[in-house]
């Protein structure tokens, strides 16, 4: 390049440009970029340059200038590729809907984001678009169920304008991030609310464990042992968490605990909310802000414009920036990962709320007494949980308790295994709910996922598992009663043999019993910690 061209391209950009590299202060300069930006003289005479030349290669040399900046930038922005991804996320790629994330539009009046024109514009003169909220929260904040998500981890019922996969994506930038995750867990379907691939989200970040809901456990439940079983849980994970927390969003149990350890591991970094499709997150939100509002006038503020509550899976949308943090940072809102493996991605959408618990569980017990004096061995039978769920018993000791903990709503039936497929299409969405009603037991693609299970107990005096059934609830298994002498339980052979019948494809889970209600605490067992497992392991708070 021509000195003079150099020379031009330097007058044409100020020297504190953004773009222009930063040279090092003990760098000797150019001699040409010492003459204080003035260009060479291009001398005088008939062989001087025309006026017209000057101003051609002035317009060359601010090409030149413009492709060494495209090319600068290219190479720096290789770098800040993943920052520029997570920037998206943000509100500032548009006016959302506050209550669900859903960019606001006024063309399509059933979908997510839709407000009035004339409000709209209105909004829009005064600059109040972020307190707009669109007419499908509204409608969902007034109980009506309106899905919005299909496809793989949807469910059916509705229209329907965006994927699992879509919202899924819009977490993937989180790996990349120097964030804080507060991750939520659904105690009554711990397993399958924990996102097993949590760290395909996440990455390296920190996480604190919040524990949803344990309001609803049996009263007289013992706190100290459900907090120990969830940790040992949690540890199999291999998961970065830094401390666990039980919680209740409605009575606000446990929520000033959270905001201690989120204040303590911030540092400055965005808090995201992050769990499963319908696990509490918008509910948890606003207790958090409640509790934060004691102390923080920010906190106070942002309770105005709160995310959505509602029992539709996939309420949230997209992240929702919430200003609540006094020190810096900011809280998000994520959208809810669906899990193609619960109850809640197969069922229609008006039967949603009755896979939601309202009240504390109280647990269904059956055994040969209750099934009636019909039965003379427990063996050959299947029992019915609602419509979502069969079990057949093929070798179960006489005397055995199944404990069924999940949703009122749902009731126990028993009939004989030969006649049990006759039995569930007849009641099915009658006596056997959910499906409800005929028209939508008749899309009902039924129980055509099975599995069988073998069970084998060492101790007789706690039960030997937990069946837990994926986004429903769990049945525990007792292999013991009361009314037995110790000599005949002995020489059993110890293990069960029944087969569990879902739809596809929800997941069924065999776990360590969870230890609740009054009896929970007296045959549960606490595992003895080496000096490095009690000073790595996660604390956990109430």
């Amino acid at each position: 390049m021509a000195p003079e061209v150099i020379s031009s391209f330097l007058q044409a950009l100020p020297f504190n440009h953004p773009c222009l590299p930063k040279l090092p202060r003990r760098m000797p300069l150019p001699l040409i970029i010492c003459r204080s930006g003035q260009s060479e003289p291009h001398g005088s005479g008939p062989a001087s340059p025309t006026p017209g030349q000057v101003f051609l290669e002035r317009q060359d040399s601010v090409r030149t200038a413009k492709l060494l900046i495209k090319e600068f930038n290219k190479d720096r922005k290789k770098g800040r590729a993943i920052k520029d991804k997570a920037s998206k996320v943000t509100p500032s790629a548009g006016p959302s809907c506050y209550g669900c994330g859903a960019p606001l539009q006024t063309s399509e009046s059933d979908a997510p984001g839709y407000v009035d024109r004339d409000t709209f514009e209105l909004k829009k003169k005064h600059h109040q678009l972020r307190t707009l909220i669109c007419r499908r929260c509204k409608l969902l904040s007034h109980g009506h169920m309106l899905t919005a998500v299909g496809g793989n981890g949807g469910y059916s019922g509705g229209k329907q304008f965006i994927t699992a996969e879509e919202l899924r994506e819009k977490l993937l930038h989180l790996r990349k991030e120097k964030a804080l995750i507060v991750k939520l867990v659904d105690i009554v379907d711990f397993n399958g609310s924990f996102l097993s691939r949590i760290r395909d989200l996440v990455g390296a970040n920190p996480i604190i464990l919040v524990v949803t809901k344990v309001d609803l456990l049996p009263r007289e439940t013992n706190f100290n042992c459900i907090g120990d079983w969830i940790v040992e849980s949690t540890m199999k994970k291999k998961l970065n968490v830094t401390s666990v927390h039980l919680t209740s969003s409605k009575s606000l149990v446990g929520i000033t605990g959270v905001v201690s350890e989120i204040q303590k591991e911030k540092r400055g970094r965005d808090v995201y909310i992050l769990g499963s499709a319908n696990v509490g997150k918008s509910a948890f939100i606003s207790a958090l802000l409640r509790v934060m509002a004691e102390r923080d006038p920010v906190a106070a503020a942002a309770q105005r414009y709160k995310p959505v509550e509602s029992a539709v899976p996939g309420t949230t949308l997209g992240p929702i920036q919430i200003e609540a943090f006094f020190g810096g940072g900011k809280l998000y809102d994520t959208p809810g990962v669906h899990l193609y493996h619960r109850q809640a991605a197969v069922v229609h959408a008006k039967d949603l709320p009755a896979l939601a618990p309202q009240s504390r569980l109280k647990g269904q017990k059956f055994t040969l007494s209750t099934a009636g004096d019909q039965y003379s061995s427990m063996n050959g039978l299947s029992i019915f949980w609602g419509g979502l769920v069969r079990i057949d018993l093929v070798k179960i000791p006489p005397g055995t308790h199944l404990t069924f903990y999940g949703p009122k709503t749902l009731q126990i039936h028993a009939v004989h295994s030969d006649e049990a497929d006759e039995f569930y299409q007849a009641n099915l969405g009658r006596l056997l709910t959910p499906p409800t009603g005929p028209e939508t037991a008749k899309d009902w693609r039924g129980l055509d996922s099975e599995r069988q299970l073998l069970i084998r107990y060492d101790e007789l005096d706690r039960p030997a598992c937990d069946v837990a059934i994926s986004g429903l609830g769990w049945v525990a298994v007792e292999p013991r009663s009361s009314g037995n002498p110790e000599s005949v339980l002995e020489e059993m052979e110890k293990e069960l043999k029944f087969s569990v019948r879902v739809p596809r494809p929800v997941e069924i889970f065999v776990r360590p019993p969870l230890p609740v209600g009054k009896a929970g605490a007296e045959w549960y067992q606490y595992r003895e910690l080496t000096d490095k497992e009690a000073e790595t392991r996660p604390k956990w708070n109430f």
